[in-house]
């Protein structure tokens, strides 16, 4: 029971949240495209820079988890590239909905009421290694003509790498600005979640069939190559539930727009993302019984 009580504190907060942005969002329909660019261009990277940069977070404590995590990444890649084939999907459209997580709209909030602020920092690492390689190897992956050049000079990869500078260096901004940064940074956490919530009324009755296959392959797929992941990184306490939680997350909700960038199956990929962070209901729970 007291498991049970554990997961119910830290997913019924969130997903409260959720259902408060798909409730509002399905009576008032506004228009996001500011609420959008806001948080992609300054709240997330401030974000991800104050949480790495931070007096807290000890990029060497961390390694065996980040490297950890890339490794995920890369083999439940490795795993959809044949499930694509077998299942005659286009592999451009399946596999990085299965290797990538959503492990900012609904990963760092879930990793701040799960560990604390001490596993926080950790889980923010996680998300910037998954954005390096979202932002290069997948979206190469899903068109060959991406520009991988202007993904990386993206304002979220440059607070990422100054935030990873920082950690490496202990040089930062004057306590008083940097104190700012954060208050801003931090303000981005909720609006993840009602964000999430925004973008699932977009889920349709029809979509259901054609986005069961990427929405149960990721979680799936992801907790099979971590749990011995974990075992042979030697992960113990924080860092091995950080990776399990890592792993049963719901698609990233970033690969949606990847793909109507560069148009590759747009509407299929909606399909998988929205109907998988909607069964995040179960996976995650699963995810945070195996992590607490």
């Amino acid at each position: 029971m007291d498991l049970v009580w554990r997961i119910a504190q830290v997913i019924i907060p969130v997903f409260l949240i959720v259902a408060l942005g798909y409730v509002y969002t399905r009576k008032r329909h506004p228009d996001y495209g500011w609420f959008n660019r806001i948080m992609l261009d300054v709240l997330t990277p401030l974000l991800v820079y104050t949480a790495l940069a931070g007096k807290d977070f000890h990029l060497a404590e961390h390694t065996r988890l980040l490297a950890g995590g890339a490794i995920l990444i890369l083999v439940t890649g490795a795993i959809a590239w044949p499930l694509a084939r077998m299942s005659h999907t286009d592999p451009r459209t399946l596999v990085p909905v299965v290797m990538f997580t959503n492990c900012g709209n609904m990963g760092l909030p879930l990793a701040l009421l799960a560990f604390g602020q001490q596993g926080f920092a950790a889980a923010v690492a996680l998300f910037s290694i998954s954005n390096v390689i979202h932002f290069s190897l997948g979206a190469r992956i899903t068109s060959a003509h991406a520009s991988t050049r202007d993904l990386l000079l993206s304002p979220l990869m440059i607070s990422s790498a100054l935030g990873f500078a920082s950690a490496a260096t202990g040089v930062r901004p004057p306590d008083v600005i940097f104190t700012g940064m954060r208050m801003l940074g931090e303000a981005m956490l909720p609006l993840m979640l009602f964000a999430l919530g925004a973008r699932l009324t977009q889920l349709k009755r029809e979509d259901i069939p054609r986005g069961l296959l990427g929405a149960f392959a990721r979680p799936v797929i992801g907790l099979a190559i971590a749990l011995p992941l974990a075992y042979v990184l030697q992960l113990e306490g924080i860092a091995r539930g950080q990776l399990l939680l890592f792993a049963a997350l719901p698609p990233a909700v970033m690969q949606f727009l990847l793909a109507e960038r560069y148009q590759q199956e747009p509407e299929r990929v909606a399909a998988m993302i929205l109907l998988g962070n909607a069964l995040a209901v179960v996976s995650v729970p699963i995810g945070l019984a195996l992590s607490l």
